[in-house]
């Protein structure tokens, strides 16, 4: 089993700035990805950034410039820095894990994150 715990939404004014945390526990297997998903109001989750412990990170091209997520693997956890905030970045973020290596095929949510930005 692996758990994911999430922090950092909130509430920020356009143009400001949150960092979203998520810390793995548990049975994690060295061939992984973690990411980042969002989903807003009446639309699909979407990947905002995703990636494999030493591989490079994959971002949505919308978030691109603004947006820098990092991996801390002896912490097994993931952040996603959030700069620039607009107000179409308001969703729930959630924090994903999943299994790469074909030993397993386990896939993880986090319970989810609200990041709220107002114009």
């Amino acid at each position: 089993q692996v758990q994911l715990v999430e922090s950092g939404g909130g509430l920020v004014q356009s143009g400001g700035s949150l960092r979203l945390s998520c810390t793995a526990s548990g049975s994690i297997l060295s061939f992984n990805v973690m990411g980042w998903y969002r989903q807003a109001p009446g639309k699909e989750r979407e990947m905002v950034a995703r990636g494999a412990p030493r591989g490079p990170i994959i971002y949505n091209d919308s978030v691109k410039g603004r947006f820098t997520a990092s991996r801390d693997n002896a912490k097994n956890t993931v952040y996603l820095q959030m700069n620039n905030l607009k107000p179409e970045d308001t969703a729930v973020y959630y924090c994903n894990y999943r299994d790469v290596s074909g030993r397993r095929n386990l896939e993880v949510w986090g319970q989810g994150t609200l990041v709220t930005v107002s114009s």
